[in-house]
């Protein structure tokens, strides 16, 4: 790899700062589009349960967090996974962790943005939303916006989030202590929701499990962002963990929330729209829509937060000459990847308007979502591996470093190929084939820039312990250790 540092690489360094990087971490994850999208499927696969399985998730979920925060403070890189888990493991499973994330978020922007133009227009007229034309017209819009958004740059990004995910965070904590308050319901609050007691059995378990992982992703775009964050070695980790236990309190207080005040019935009845007979229960008359702009608001923030994601990672393979090099191009005003925005906004563009043309693709489309898990447990797995591999000559050091260091991720390893190897039993045939179908297309662009002698398929070792010996040379000498974001160590050490 190119000893390059972060400034000559292209993208504007220190353009966020803590605060921008933990909203973009919360906005990330998608709190409100999460929980409508996700909240029926939960409640009708674990009933009371819920609340359980969003905190039993979590905790491995947390592993993959400090993974991803200890991976950040060796390898400073807009690729993230991508290049961590080939400096630990192998380059072909390191390009194929940003292959992952590059179909999933993909997919997401093109199923994410039709929802997003039929809940605006459900603010103006409930029967505008069921117009599938207008309601194609107004994501491809907030699409297009949040497009122009990342192309403007990582500042711009973060003031746009900030405002974006501001108020759709007020919404939603007014509306968690409204539901605290709400007198009558369906049930009232019990603390053996968040035990085992509910599950039905081992499979109930793991079918509860399986669903909320997918309520966390995203959370993990401060690491494609590291290289435009200040001291992005501490902040990119850091704001990842606050963002997870945001989105962690936010989850599993919606879904006491649930459980307290629409009974079985009425969440089966009203499967696409949750949060709106939610919000209307609890605040009759304005609720529903108020509860409505917030997934809106959600929705359009983690469109961009994805943006960011897949734009990152195609400019790290672009630059590494693992995909076309022109996907590493850099605009010389804004600092941004232009073509890799570009290049994802015609494809997704395109795919958005065909999969809601078109009936039969629209069913694919719906399949390609169900089988996103797959993606991002995929490289989630392979990160959390990477982590105990880069840091396993200092595991033993002391407890903490065996319990944050090995122990914690690769029990998230663990659980997140658990949970993949589980999607294949539930998911359908079609999603099976889109899942696992996506990730081998990688398999053509890998095969043909390993030939041609890409130097990202001879990485130099991460290593935690070389790095810590680096550091205390510099500290001997009197010397500030420089920046090696996403380069080899000298080798002279």
């Amino acid at each position: 790899m190119n000893s390059r540092s972060r400034t000559d690489r292209g993208l504007r360094a220190n353009a966020l700062g803590t605060f921008d990087t933990v909203v973009m971490a919360v906005a990330g994850s998608a709190p409100a589009y999460s929980l409508a999208a996700t909240t029926a499927v939960l409640t009708g696969a674990v009933g009371l349960a819920g609340p359980a399985a969003l905190l039993y998730c979590a905790i491995p979920m947390l592993g993959i967090v400090l993974a991803f925060g200890r991976l950040g403070r060796l390898d400073v890189n807009a690729g993230a996974a991508y290049s961590w888990v080939a400096r630990t493991l192998h380059p072909f499973l390191g390009f194929m962790s940003g292959w992952a994330l590059v179909v999933a978020a993909t997919i997401f922007m093109v199923a994410g943005s039709l929802p997003a133009g039929q809940m605006t227009l459900a603010l103006v007229d409930p029967d505008l939303a069921r117009h599938t034309a207008l309601a194609t017209a107004t994501g491809a819009g907030w699409f297009l916006l949040m497009l122009a958004v990342v192309l403007g740059g990582a500042r711009l990004s973060a003031r746009a989030q900030v405002i974006v995910s501001g108020v759709e965070l007020a919404i939603l904590v007014v509306f968690a202590v409204g539901a605290l308050l709400h007198h009558g319901g369906a049930a009232p609050f019990d603390w053996s929701w968040l035990g085992f007691g509910h599950f039905d059995g081992l499979r109930g378990f793991a079918s509860g499990t399986l669903i909320a992982a997918f309520y966390y992703w995203g959370w993990d775009v401060t690491s494609n962002l590291s290289e435009e964050t200040r001291d992005s070695r501490r902040t990119a980790g850091f704001a990842a963990l606050v963002g997870l236990a945001v989105v962690f309190l936010l989850f599993v207080g919606f879904t006491v929330a649930v459980n307290m005040t629409l009974t079985p019935g009425a969440i089966e009845q009203h499967e696409s729209n949750v949060l709106a007979v939610l919000g209307e229960t609890i605040w009759p008359g304005v609720g529903g829509k108020l509860m409505v702009l917030a997934v809106v608001l959600s929705t359009i923030a983690t469109l961009e937060t994805t943006l960011l994601q897949v734009t990152r990672s195609l400019f790290a393979m672009g630059r590494d000459r693992t995909l076309p090099a022109v996907l590493g191009t850099v605009h010389r005003r804004w600092n941004t990847p232009w073509v890799a925005v570009v290049v994802v906004g015609a494809v997704a563009l395109g795919l958005f308007v065909a999969s809601n043309a078109l009936g039969s693709v629209e069913e694919i489309m719906a399949d390609a979502l169900a089988a996103i898990g797959l993606q991002t447990t995929f490289y989630y797995g392979l990160a959390g591996l990477a982590a105990v591999v880069a840091y396993r000559s200092t595991l033993t050091e002391s407890v903490g470093s065996f319990v944050f260091g090995g122990l914690w991720p690769a029990l998230g390893a663990l659980f997140m190929f658990c949970v993949f190897v589980a999607s294949l039993t539930q998911l359908s045939g079609a999603a099976i084939a889109i899942g696992l179908g996506g990730l081998a297309a990688g398999l053509a662009p890998m095969l043909w820039y390993w030939r041609r002698g890409s130097a990202y398929y001879r990485p130099a070792a991460l290593d935690a312990g070389r790095a810590i010996a680096v550091d205390e040379v510099y500290a001997s000498s009197g010397a500030g250790r420089p920046e090696y974001a996403g380069a080899a160590l000298p080798t002279d050490f």
